[in-house]
């Protein structure tokens, strides 16, 4: 079973120096119908304006990644940490028992898009963690790399949660596959060109809930960029 969401009927925020698009209910938008898959609650596609920004904010009993994909993010936390992060980085913050932050685009010139996403942990009030890396190139390419995880295989970033993200950058014609041997849930989130997996057709910024299936298999029908979610069956 899939359920295609389409990117334009996605929530909508302007700000006007955010411009986002949520996958499932946040802030003020609200739709019952979709609330996450699994424990996966948010996916905000944001574009944020040059030298504007999220400020200091705090958070608590949540899994989030943020994932650049043009243009830079510049971090600071209450843990101490500092770091710009690009595109092709990847960051995650178990916010445990609480922790504050803020996101200001790094860059005086030009927007940056990323996408922020939030996981239910499978532990509440535990210590927070910072971590961050960096997955671009021959990793992505043609190939479902695990960015994050719930163990830290294969150079993915651990989160406290039985899930894992893969990101993949499919070029047209090419295929690469996905198997699981017990019941699982995902979501796949296309941030650029098109692909089919279980005989539908995503586009960019189109997400989709997967139910029941044991063997995906992504076509590129253009070059394209997309994640996917492997989630606990719940």
């Amino acid at each position: 079973m899939i359920q295609v969401r389409p990117a334009e009927e996605r929530g909508r925020i302007d700000a006007g120096w955010l411009k986002g698009r949520y996958s499932f209910s946040f802030g003020d938008y609200h739709d019952p119908a979709h609330m996450g898959v699994s424990d996966l609650r948010v996916i905000n596609d944001d574009h944020v304006a040059a030298n504007a920004g999220f400020p200091t904010h705090g958070h608590r009993d949540m899994e989030i990644v943020t994932v650049v994909l043009d243009g830079e993010m510049a971090h600071e936390d209450s843990m101490g940490n500092g770091s710009t992060i690009r595109a092709g980085d990847v960051q995650v913050m178990s916010a445990g028992r609480g922790v504050r932050h803020s996101e200001f685009n790094a860059s005086g010139e030009r927007e940056s898009h990323s996408l922020q996403i939030w996981l239910f942990p499978r532990e509440r009030g535990i210590e927070p963690r910072y971590d961050q890396a960096r997955f671009d190139g021959e990793r992505l390419h043609n190939r479902l790399q695990p960015v994050v995880s719930g163990d830290g295989h294969d150079g993915s970033l651990s989160i406290c949660q039985d899930a894992i993200i893969y990101r993949c950058q499919l070029d047209a014609g090419a295929q690469v596959g996905h198997a699981v041997d017990a019941p699982r849930q995902f979501w796949v989130q296309v941030t650029r060109g098109s692909v089919e997996v279980a005989g539908t057709q995503l586009h960019e910024g189109d997400g989709a809930r997967i139910e029941g299936e044991f063997n995906l298999v992504f076509d590129g029908l253009s070059d394209a960029d997309f994640l996917l979610f492997d989630l606990r069956d719940i």
